[in-house]
């Protein structure tokens, strides 16, 4: 039996890549999915929410935005009353592009959990939130 950090990654490694060829069929790089992803779910949104989201650097998320801002695929503009932080929002080819990977995460995971009854479903989503919060634990040390 395969040890469970392998099968985490492995099962990781093969959902991504379905899904990022998936995603590179539609002109989205690396990183672009998550981001419509977060500003379809969220709205309008600054860097430091979308990287808290997407769980990524903020100067990570800013090379992102300026690709996709290149593409037509977000807009960043200043709120009234706030000059230091800039506000991304969807573009109407973002939000097109954002439904159309929604539907790619969907099927992604509709394949991945196929074999499972429903109650399996939750219940896989209800350990694996318990598994991710026991490795997102920022205070604890990991060496023995």
């Amino acid at each position: 039996m395969e040890q469970l950090h392998y099968l985490l990654m492995k099962t990781h490694t093969n959902l991504n890549r379905r899904i990022m060829g998936q995603a590179a069929a539609l002109g989205l790089s690396s990183g672009q999915p998550k981001v419509l992803e977060c500003l379809l779910a969220c709205g309008e949104s600054n860097q430091k929410s979308i990287a808290r989201f997407c769980e990524i650097e903020q100067a990570t998320v800013g090379s992102i935005l300026t690709r996709m801002e290149r593409d037509g695929l977000v807009c960043r503009a200043q709120r009234a009353g706030n000059r230091r932080s800039l506000y991304v929002s969807l573009t109407e080819r973002g939000r097109e592009k954002a439904l159309q990977m929604q539907q790619i995460f969907r099927r992604a995971d509709a394949r991945a959990t196929a074999a499972l009854t429903p109650e399996e479903q939750q219940q896989l989503r209800t350990l694996l939130e318990r598994v991710c919060a026991a490795v997102t634990t920022e205070n604890e040390e990991w060496n023995p």
